[in-house]
């Protein structure tokens, strides 16, 4: 390859490669691996064009400020290019975006702005209208509107379509290409490239179950009431302005956890590390692969990295907390126990352990308090409190051992207790600590409770 003289040189042109171990019935699965662009998604391409097609129109003036609202990936996208090109962005993103993506755009220096993601267009705090007063309010801004902006589709028109037409003629074509719709430029610009040059082609839409776009597609009803989901960047409760489904004939509606199943499962079978919207794609590419009667060539775009959700559908105490993952039921508390000692998942001390240590672990793991085991004994209780209070006044104190500051004394609950017995021990500021016997199980949290009624409520 030749060298580049940007990282903005190396947008586009990615690679397809061919399904090997998933089962596809009778079809030939591809995946086009967007994730293989210098920013980690399909939303480099939309990021560059929209932001060079109005520098060529004059609508951006050296070093202005440029707004949008994003789920991730376009902001990351804009964020990329705008570094690349010297203006500052501000980026508003509903709160339930990946930590990773939050740190991967202030680290390339956007400012971002959370805000809810419990609430629909037309409220104050829904991401684009107020990406969109925050441009208003702001002297010399220029609002990016990815969902209203012509050159979003655009970019997949001219560029992702013929990139993929060309690409897939050297296994003799394509047949049917699986998308999922957040602002719609992907599949209007797709549909507009192909309705010209290869008619045949079907679009088949992935969507999360609680947008309102299978529906829409299926039945042909267009439901003002959306629902929730935790896949990001796919899925929407409006249609955008530049969005064209005409010659969309089929959707599938995916639920959160085979999203996510899906996307753990692509890891585990082709060795690529695909984000949560891939899931979603990858689940009804499936269905739809699995449904067929005679052999098609299918694509399927891995829209993002999963190196971004590594803290979520890869993380097995999220997919647990979230029940995403089934997990033994013992109907008793063993069922809230999220790190069970006997798995050695329990993350513990040592009473001969230094302080400093316990503190490490409490921030890795994010956690506040440790058991102290002496062997499969437990001896005690850390938790930041006894370590802030052993150490305020004299920081060499890091440098004693955890017994020093442990709590000794100990209440035990049976792991046959009610649910009902761990209100008074959290009113007591304390974490559960289960027993069977004199064999120690593991600890209950607040948060521990608070997801297993989650999880009964689901």
């Amino acid at each position: 390859m030749p060298i580049a003289d940007s990282v903005l040189d190396l947008i586009a042109d990615t690679p397809i490669v061919r399904a090997r171990r998933l089962d596809a019935g009778p079809c030939e699965l591809y995946f086009k691996l967007e994730s293989q662009n210098p920013g980690g998604s399909i939303k480099d391409r939309i990021g560059l064009r929209m932001i060079e097609a109005a520098e060529a129109r004059g609508d951006i003036a050296p070093g202005a400020t440029l707004v949008e609202g994003t789920a991730g990936n376009t902001g990351i996208g804009l964020a990329l290019v705008a570094q690349q090109k010297g203006y500052k962005l501000i980026l508003v993103v509903p709160d339930k975006m990946s930590r990773e993506k939050i740190f991967n755009l202030k680290a390339m220096g956007a400012e971002v702005v959370l805000t809810r993601s419990d609430v629909a267009k037309g409220h104050p705090e829904y991401y684009q209208d107020l990406a969109e007063r925050i441009a208003r309010e702001t002297p010399g801004a220029y609002f990016i509107n990815q969902f209203g902006n012509p050159d979003n589709p655009a970019a997949h028109e001219h560029g992702t379509g013929p990139e993929i037409l060309r690409q897939m003629s050297e296994v003799g074509g394509l047949d049917a290409i699986v998308f999922g719709c957040g602002s719609s430029g992907t599949m209007t610009g797709l549909s507009r490239c192909f309705a010209k040059d290869a008619p045949d082609v079907e679009l088949v839409l992935a969507d999360p179950v609680g947008s309102i776009l299978a529906e829409y597609i299926n039945d042909g009803v267009l439901n003002d009431k959306s629902g929730s989901w935790m896949v990001e960047g796919i899925g929407e409760d409006f249609l955008p302005d530049i969005s064209d489904f005409s010659r969309v004939k089929q959707a599938y509606a995916i639920s959160d956890q085979e999203s996510f199943l899906a996307a753990r499962e692509l890891l585990r079978t082709e060795g690529i590390l695909g984000g949560s919207s891939t899931g979603t794609l990858l689940a009804a590419a499936l269905k739809y692969c699995r449904a067929q009667t005679s052999p098609k060539k299918v694509l399927v775009f891995v829209c993002d990295t999963g190196n971004k959700y590594l803290s979520k559908l890869y993380n097995d105490y999220w997919m647990l907390d979230n029940g995403f993952l089934e997990r033994e039921q013992h109907g008793d508390l063993r069922d809230l126990i999220l790190r069970p000692f006997s798995r050695r998942d329990t993350v513990v001390l040592q009473p001969t352990d230094l302080l400093v240590t316990a503190y490490q672990r409490m921030k890795l793991y994010e956690i506040s308090q440790l058991p102290v085991m002496d062997g499969d004994r437990i001896v005690g209780i850390l938790d930041e409190s006894d370590v802030l209070l052993h150490v305020y006044g004299d920081e060499a104190r890091f440098r004693d051992p955890v017994s020093t500051a442990m709590v000794s004394k100990l209440d035990f609950l049976d792991v046959k207790s009610p649910v009902e017995a761990l209100l008074p021990v959290f009113d007591r500021g304390q974490v559960a600590i289960v027993t069977d016997g004199d064999k120690f199980l593991g600890l209950i949290t607040r948060i521990d409770l608070l997801n297993y009624l989650r999880r009964r409520v689901q």
